[in-house]
């Protein structure tokens, strides 16, 4: 992710112009380099008005030569992200090896925007169930992969259980060999809607016996496009796997373009405390995806740049990306 130094003192010195050309007395004095943007950290004297620097995020784009930046205020500076003119992609296989351990039942979602490893432990009381959001082009299908990827390489059979459903056909066929798969990729409704109907008699029968191993882990592509065709007998098992699988070791991750009530349902939201968010196409949808107002997520630059909103806050992320060969590798590197 290295950027050549004068590169990166260049446009430090045109912020720096532009806000002096305001008569904005501000420096840029440090910053990180990630994979998809260069973030600058700029300090204002004493007695400037905040909302004076962040008017001027067009003008410092326009002198930058790049269509848009981000421009905001967090702990005490203000940023400034620019986006990097060939984006750097975050391999998910090596990623992993520079762990040097991943807790249990954890997937590994990419770098954040200090470059540091993101992960999601999904038994955790915070996150259970993740929503996963965000228009063509986001990358969330990929997303989805990598999550069940890394759960796969770094939990056992005896620990962890996948089922996947895929009613376009299209996203998870790489994965179709993974020996963690309790049946192979589902794509008919039909199918889909009385699995998860299995899975909701199996949580009551680990409640009944209060066990909850091997873990299992239900991962839905376009649940929008499923709904349309199953209707009422799909939503009603995923509200009872969402409202009470986590006591029994069962959770769910959901993948949708738009996740309004109406399309995901009420109480299938309510029960998805953890949403990771892609590119969207308005302010409006941001917040319907995100549930928070001025996150920026139709700000986006889609191929992986995600939020990840937690508990009202928000982290953005560069998803950990694997191709399709290199799924089917790792998986044939599981097999007994």
């Amino acid at each position: 992710m290295s950027l050549k130094r004068h590169t990166l003192e260049r446009q430090a010195d045109v912020i720096e112009a532009v806000l002096a050309a305001h008569k904005i007395q501000g420096r840029v004095w440090g910053g990180t380099v990630t994979p998809r943007f260069i973030r600058y950290d700029v300090t204002a004297a004493v007695g400037t008005r905040v909302q004076k620097v962040l008017a001027l995020k067009d003008e410092i784009a326009l002198s930058l030569g790049v269509p848009e930046i981000r421009l905001y205020r967090e702990e005490g500076a203000i940023r400034v992200e620019v986006p990097r003119a060939r984006p750097a992609t975050v391999r998910l296989l090596p990623l992993c090896r520079s762990l040097p351990r991943i807790p249990p039942l954890t997937a590994v979602l990419g770098v954040d925007g200090d470059g540091a490893p993101l992960l999601l432990r999904l038994p955790s009381p915070d996150v259970a169930h993740v929503l996963v959001a965000g228009a063509t082009g986001s990358g969330k299908t990929a997303l989805l992969r990598t999550m069940a990827l890394s759960l796969a390489l770094h939990n056992p059979q005896r620990r962890l259980q996948l089922a996947l459903i895929d009613p376009k056909g299209r996203g998870f066929g790489p994965l179709a060999k993974t020996p963690h798969l309790i049946r192979p990729v589902v794509e008919e409704p039909e199918l889909a809607v009385r699995l998860l109907e299995g899975l909701a008699a199996e949580m009551v029968r680990r409640d009944r016996e209060k066990i909850s191993t091997p873990a299992l882990v239900i991962i839905i592509d376009e649940l929008a496009d499923l709904r349309m065709v199953a209707g009422k007998r799909l939503e009603d098992a995923l509200t009872r796997l969402t409202q009470r699988g986590r006591e029994a070791g069962i959770h769910v991750i959901v993948a949708t373009q738009r996740p309004a009530a109406t399309v995901v349902g009420g109480l299938i939201k309510a029960n998805l405390p953890v949403r990771l968010v892609g590119t969207v196409s308005s302010p409006e949808d941001a917040k319907v995806a995100t549930g928070l107002a001025g996150t920026g997520a139709e700000r986006l630059r889609g191929r992986g740049d995600f939020l990840l909103i937690a508990r009202g806050e928000q982290i953005r992320f560069q998803t950990a990306y694997a191709s399709e060969k290199e799924i089917r590798e790792a998986i044939a590197s599981m097999q007994p």
